[in-house]
């Protein structure tokens, strides 16, 4: 591990100047800038100081930002044959993120479960085939190519009402499915 870097990391992160985790850390300026560029170590102890300052533990520092998965292929996703059609989760534990995106495919006659109201906000798009989207019992129909984009004020659903397959991405936040 670069101490350096990963101090300058946390500093950064921290939206520290040098000069202020310097005065946190009762360090020089010019010591940290040497430590940053690993041109120089600190001790133990005035490591410890430095982590303190930047608002970690020593075990913080040293475990560091585990690397996040950017980019998912299909033998990440999970599918979920429902009554109300088929839910392909194609972000792993979208529960924990801001938003959800899902692929769902409805059969003709299927319909999606009832989404009650709540504080968010809703994308989808059509890869095939028709959706008729019902919010408070108005019908939408939205089409191939097509997208949609509702708040989540309202009891909404899809359905298809067609004789083809319905496949859409749908992106909730905050996760909903």
């Amino acid at each position: 591990m670069e101490i350096g870097h990963r101090i300058k990391q946390l500093r950064t992160k921290n939206k520290l100047t040098l000069e202020e985790l310097a005065s946190r850390s009762e360090l020089s300026k010019g010591f940290l800038s040497q430590v940053e560029r690993d041109l120089t170590s600190p001790s133990i102890a005035t490591l410890s100081d430095i982590v303190e300052a930047l608002g970690v533990t020593l075990a913080q520092f040293f475990q560091g930002e585990k690397d996040e998965k950017i980019v998912f292929v299909q033998e990440d996703y999970f599918v979920d044959e429902r009554e109300d059609g088929t839910v392909h989760w194609i972000v792993p534990n979208a529960q924990k993120n801001d938003m959800e995106p899902i692929l769902l495919d409805l059969k003709p006659g299927q319909r999606s479960q009832v989404i009650q109201p709540h504080n968010g906000e809703e994308f989808g798009y059509v890869l095939s085939g028709k959706a008729c989207l019902v919010v408070d019992g108005k019908k939408h129909i939205v089409k191939k190519g097509q997208t949609f984009y509702i708040k989540g004020a309202h009891d909404h659903y899809l359905t298809n009402e067609t004789k083809s397959e319905l496949k859409l991405l749908w992106v909730c936040t905050p996760p909903l499915f």
